[in-house]
This record gives structure tokens, C-alpha cells and sequence, in this order.
């Protein structure tokens, strides 16, 4: 039985790493508390409850989690700290013997946290680790975030079935899984009755919809595409082999799909590729580049990358970086391969040294920004529809396009979460975004 009189008069800080799917959980956590009348911080305001949501996909990963921890408990003395996410479950030791950690909350108990708070008492020594073994976790969470950001994030799918031999995800998410369509529509429904315009669809797979309702990703967006009020859906990162050509040819056919892809390459070799055990090879990734670029020549296509993973010797790295600079795509993501305990990756042979995975990482920064450049310069001059957010720069305020240009224009309240006809006319300031004329607003 919960004493709802513990949470009179507190006040909860939330704090998030890593993906976007985190954010979603994060404001799922928020939405358990806030029921309970636990009010968010204000800016400066030193909080009750602090909630850190972890990641853990590289080593430099779980430092920045360790750092943020302590970090947090300085900034709030005295909080009662509740830890979670991915690095709390694959490391859930670790963290409880981090100073000021109370509670430790594994992956399918994020949302549970009520039933283990336990009068936030603060622990003298160590935290409290409350965990499902990872081959246990069989639910599926529903989450969608709503906090001040424009664009919501809508929790499709967690887990991961794939084990790449790099990866340590499926190790702190489980196996695949997915809310149902219907209930997932009712979430979008809900977003748009609360004014929200834009979702963004998260997970860990998500082109593995499915695995637990019998349903399709291809049947997911078409029911999506359907609610009434969401003007702009996103598709977050997509597995080449799980995007399908019919997927590709809804979105361009669809009025609320944006034409704005994220799919990971991870490496440009094919040797690369079979030693990571991906499930695909750059013919395959060619092929979903060249049909998005055939139906759809203004969307938005980033790429995912490792660079010195085990195994990519001198001439693997040439090879994939000759790959990739020959795709049509309009910006790289670039990431240094960690070495990560319990996964294949350390049968293989051949190591990179870091100075070495610097080197590779510039030359593919490179690349991108090349890329992202000339993407960006073909539609200077041109009208868009630009969905202007609430985060403000100074007297500039932003927003994206459907293709996922960044805009900015000078800040002005009444813009915020509206969606705005512009013509592009130029690069800002420091070229992180385009410049605009405001038009018409569009309804």
C-alpha cells in the first residue's frame, strides 16, 4: 500500500541520457509521480526527487552516467536518487555504490517506481537495486513523452532480438516486444488533444514491430497516418533490411509521414558487416538509398556509422568510407566503437588504437558535414513548412522542416508549436541552420 502523504509538497528532477526513447520513458516516470502531486523543479530550485535515466551503449557512455550522478547529487544535497535506464540494469552494483544513489530501478520496474520509493528514505550505504534478469523482461511499457519540447516521442517498440556482436542492448532491454496498434493510436489521439502537432516513433527496433501483437510496422503507420490534429510523423532509426520498399512508398504517397529517414550503416564493408553479424550488405543499404532518393529526391537520409570497431583494419576503413561518400545522403552520425564486456566483438582479432579511430572519425566527420552542407544549400530559396518549437537561443527561436532542416527566425511567442509557410533564404550566423521569411501560417 502506498502512503500518498509521502509525496505532499515535493518537488522531482528528472534528468535523461542517451536516446530518444529514454526521453519518452523519462516522461512516463513523470506523468506516475505527478499523479501522486509530485511537482517538477523550477530552474534553480534544489528538488526532493532526483530521477536519472541512464544509457550505456559505449564505456564513454556509463563515465558520463557515473559523472552525472554525482553531479546531480551535489546540485541537490539531500534528494532522495533514483536511478534507472540501461546502465542501472546491465551495472545495477555499480550504480547503487555511486555516493547519494538511493534506489537503483531496473528496466522493467521504471515505471513501478511507487511501489519501491519506500518513504524516500535516504540509504547511509549503497541504494536499493530492485531488477528483473534482462531474460525475464517480457512487458511492454507503454511511454509518450509531453514536456516542453514541440515534438513528442511516441515509445513503438523495446528489445532488441538481433545481438550484433558490438551491441549490448538486447543485454539491458530484453527481447522484442511492441504495444498494440490499437493502443498505440489511442496515445496519438491523446497528443493531439493536447495540442501536440508533431510524434516522433521511438524504439529500439522498430522495423521489428510486431513480435508480440502478430501486427506489421507498414499496418502501425497506416493506422497512425489516420488520427486527425498530428500534422508530422517521424520514423526514428530503422534497420535497412526492416525498411520496406512499401513503407518507403507510403511515407512519399502519406501527407503526415515527413520525408526524413534515419537508417544505421554501422560500416561500410561488407567484411565489417558480417563480423558485426548485421543483416545486411552495402548492396542492400544501396539499394533502400536509392528508392528513397527515386521517390522522394528531398528527404532527409542520416546514417548511423562505427568507426574502429574490431576487425576494420586500414583497407576495411577505405573501403567504407569510399561507400560511403559515394551515397546520396544528407549527414553522418558518427561513433567510436567501445569495447563492451560480454559481447562477441571480443573474439575478434584485430583491435583499432583510439588515435587511430580519432583520425577515422574526422575523416567521416568530414564527409558528413560535406553532405550536410550541399543538402542543405538546394533548397536556399525555396518555401517550406516549418514547425516552429519552444527552445530559445538568445532572440532566435528554431524549428524543422519536414526534411529536417534546421530554421531559424527571430523569437516570437506566438509561433511556438505552429506550423508556418517560409521561404529559406540563407545560412545563420555560425551555418547551423537556414535562415528564413516568414510567409503565411498554415493551419
Amino acid at each position: 500500500m502506498i502512503d500518498n502523504t509521502v509525496f505532499e509538497n515535493k518537488t522531482a528532477a528528472y534528468f535523461t541520457l542517451g536516446c530518444k526513447l529514454n526521453f519518452a520513458e523519462t516522461s512516463a516516470i513523470g506523468k506516475v509521480l505527478a499523479e501522486q502531486g509530485v511537482r517538477k523543479t523550477r530552474n534553480g530550485e534544489k528538488a526532493d526527487i532526483c530521477i536519472i535515466n541512464t544509457c550505456s551503449v559505449t564505456e564513454l557512455a556509463d563515465k558520463k552516467c557515473r559523472q552525472a550522478i554525482r553531479r546531480i547529487g551535489k546540485q541537490h544535497p539531500g534528494a532522495f536518487i533514483v536511478v534507472t535506464g540501461c546502465y542501472a540494469q546491465l551495472k545495477p552494483e555499480e550504480v547503487a555504490h555511486i555516493e547519494g544513489v538511493d534506489l537503483v530501478l531496473g528496466s522493467n520496474q521504471k515505471l513501478d517506481i511507487l511501489t519501491h520509493i519506500d518513504n524516500l528514505k535516504k540509504k547511509e550505504t549503497g541504494g536499493t537495486i530492485v531488477a528483473t534478469r534482462t531474460k525475464d523482461i517480457q512487458t511492454f511499457i507503454p511511454s509518450c513523452s509531453s514536456d516542453d519540447r514541440t515534438r513528442h516521442f511516441l515509445k513503438v517498440q523495446d528489445g532488441c532480438d538481433y545481438y550484433c556482436t558490438y551491441c549490448t542492448i538486447p543485454f539491458a532491454r530484453g527481447r522484442s516486444r511492441n504495444g498494440s496498434i490499437q493502443s498505440l493510436v489511442h496515445q496519438a489521439e491523446e497528443v493531439a488533444r493536447q495540442g501536440g502537432k508533431e510524434i516522433v516513433l521511438t524504439g529500439v527496433n522498430i522495423g521489428d514491430f510486431g513480435k508480440s501483437t502478430g501486427e506489421t510496422f507498414i499496418d502501425l503507420i497506416r493506422a497512425l497516418d489516420e488520427v486527425e490534429g498530428i500534422i508530422r510523423y517521424r520514423i526514428s532509426s530503422i534497420e535497412p533490411n526492416l525498411i520496406t520498399d512499401e513503407a518507403i512508398e507510403f511515407v512519399a504517397a502519406s501527407n503526415r509521414f515527413a520525408p526524413h529517414f534515419h537508417i544505421p550503416l554501422q560500416s561500410g564493408s561488407d567484411t565489417v558487416l558480417e563480423m558485426m553479424h548485421r543483416k545486411y550488405d552495402t548492396s542492400l543499404f544501396r539499394h533502400k538509398i536509392e528508392k528513397i532518393r527515386s521517390i522522394l529526391p528531398h528527404a532527409f537520409i542520416g546514417v548511423d556509422v562505427i568507426v574502429g570497431t574490431r576487425g576494420e583494419t586500414d583497407e576495411r576503413f577505405d573501403e567504407a568510407a569510399a561507400f560511403i561518400e559515394s551515397l546520396n545522403i544528407s549527414q553522418l552520425h558518427v561513433f567510436s566503437y567501445s569495447e563492451r564486456p560480454g559481447t562477441q566483438a571480443l573474439k575478434i582479432a584485430h583491435s583499432v588504437d583510439p588515435k587511430t579511430k580519432q583520425a577515422r572519425s574526422r575523416r567521416l566527420m568530414e564527409i558528413s558535414e560535406q553532405k550536410l552542407n550541399a543538402f542543405y544549400e538546394q533548397f536556399i530559396g525555396k518555401r517550406a513548412v516549418v514547425l516552429l518549437e519552444h527552445t530559445r537561443k538568445g532572440k532566435h527561436m528554431h524549428g524543422f522542416t519536414g526534411n529536417y532542416i534546421k530554421v531559424e527566425t527571430p523569437y516570437n511567442a506566438g509561433l511556438v508549436n505552429q506550423p508556418c509557410e517560409v521561404m529559406l533564404t540563407g545560412w545563420n550566423y555560425d551555418k547551423s541552420a537556414l535562415t528564413c521569411k516568414l510567409l503565411v501560417d498554415v493551419e
